[in-house]
């Protein structure tokens, strides 16, 4: 998943991201349930990773009485089953762009808006694992977190 445009359309995104929820509970016999599936699409309303705190305050805003634990619950699912990942960095958490294909997380987060992007690269993956082998380490999950400026943000810098 890239950096949006800004004539993006996210309803596609948000669309697609329940499409791939729905299949991949189906396949797995696990119940996507409202409120799972209301906070995934909160967690896909933008591209900018979301904490728990800020989805409690918009389902609290939305009329539904849904405490911490609840929210956390849901979290948990959707990461388990591969919908979203968690930015260790923000403590925040957002769509996964591959769900059900297994892959390691690698983000692009903009200091500037606080975008976020999935990157895709299997040399990375490749390297790091290289490296683990070279120190005898096994390596059992992975996420690379790394903080920089858009390509939207770096074109209004250029500007000012």
């Amino acid at each position: 998943m890239a950096f949006p445009v800004p004539q993006h359309d996210h309803l596609i995104c948000i669309h697609g991201a329940l499409e791939a929820a729905e299949a991949a509970c189906r396949q797995k016999g696990a119940r996507l349930t409202e409120i799972r599936r209301r906070v995934l699409e909160l967690v896909w309303e933008s591209h900018q990773p979301v904490g728990a705190y800020a989805l409690l305050e918009t389902l609290a805003r939305e009329g539904r009485s849904a405490a911490p634990p609840t929210v956390y619950r849901a979290l948990e699912f959707l990461q388990r089953h591969g919908l979203v990942h968690r930015i260790a960095l923000l403590n925040a958490f957002t769509g996964c762009s591959r769900p059900g294909h297994p892959h390691a997380g690698k983000f692009l987060l903009c200091a500037g808006c606080g975008m976020a992007a999935e990157l895709e690269d299997e040399d990375i993956d490749r390297a790091v694992n290289e490296a683990a082998d070279r120190l005898g380490f096994t390596v059992s999950r992975q996420t690379i977190e790394v903080e920089g400026v858009c390509p939207s943000c770096r074109g209004r810098e250029a500007v000012r």
